[in-house]
Formats: C-alpha cells, sequence, structure tokens
C-alpha cells in the first residue's frame, strides 16, 4: 500500500475559486475539456517549468486520457497524489491543470507542477503565484518543489 501524501486528519481542500481561476478536482467528467486543452498546447506545455524531459504530454486517444484522469482522481481519493482541473471561472471550459504529488528529491515534501493552455500563456505565472500561496496556506506541505515563474 501506498503511503498518503497528507496526514490522516488533514482535510484535502475541495478546490479553489478566484476572479481568474477555478481549481477542483480533476475527474472523468472534464475528459474531452481536458483533452482539447493539453492536445492544443503540447509544445507549451513541454517548455513550461516543471515539465523538463519533454515526455508528456505525448498524443494519446480520448479514451486513453479518459483512463488517465480516473487513475488521477483514484490517487485523489486514496491520498497519494491531488490532481485539480485548472477552469475558466466564466466559461468553465479547462485552461490548466495542477499535479500535487510526492516529491522523488531529497528535502522536498511533494512535487506541484501546473500547465496552462498555450492560448492562456499569460496565466502562467498568475497561476503559479495562486498555487504557491494556497500551498502556504491550507496545505500540510513544509517545502515543495515547484518550479519557479
Amino acid at each position: 500500500m501506498t503511503a498518503t501524501l497528507v496526514p490522516p486528519d488533514f482535510e484535502v481542500p475541495g478546490g479553489l475559486r478566484t476572479d481568474q481561476f477555478v481549481l477542483e478536482p480533476l475527474d472523468v467528467r472534464h475528459n474531452e475539456s481536458d483533452y482539447a486543452a493539453w492536445t492544443s498546447s503540447i509544445e507549451h506545455i513541454r517548455q513550461t517549468p516543471g515539465f523538463p524531459d519533454g515526455d508528456w504530454p505525448e498524443p494519446m486517444p480520448l479514451a486513453r486520457n479518459e483512463a488517465d484522469l480516473a487513475r488521477h482522481a483514484r490517487d485523489f481519493a486514496a491520498r497519494t497524489g491531488f490532481t485539480y482541473t485548472v477552469l475558466d471561472p466564466a466559461a468553465g471550459d479547462v485552461i490548466g491543470c495542477l499535479y500535487i504529488y510526492p516529491s522523488g528529491r531529497d528535502g522536498y515534501d511533494a512535487e506541484v507542477s501546473s500547465w496552462v493552455r498555450a492560448d492562456k500563456a499569460s496565466l502562467d505565472k498568475p497561476l503559479y503565484e495562486l498555487v504557491t500561496r494556497w500551498l502556504a496556506e491550507s496545505w500540510p506541505f513544509r517545502q515543495p518543489d515547484y518550479a519557479a515563474r
């Protein structure tokens, strides 16, 4: 059994809403909008800080994307990782994604990464700043590893 990322008594945030973003747990119901978001932005995402290996995103069929979203939802339920979809508050479309998983690097207690669609590139830094504050104020991590913008 994989250890949970957060203490058993920690209440995992159900999301976050601001004027610029809505963050909610990623689920298969986001499949089509999520797929449209990342498939339109592969090169942009690969150049985003925190995605240095160039292996993701990789082209895949919509059904495989749905299976990937289901895996993220299972991780969330098991408290082993937390993936939030980033939505446009007005339109409700997926404009990005946020991942919080265990860090494999010494000195860090969580690995955090996020991306936004290429046509929303100007929102990358505001999302980073929002998530950085949210992690400090609402999560139990002492040293998250989140690539600076």
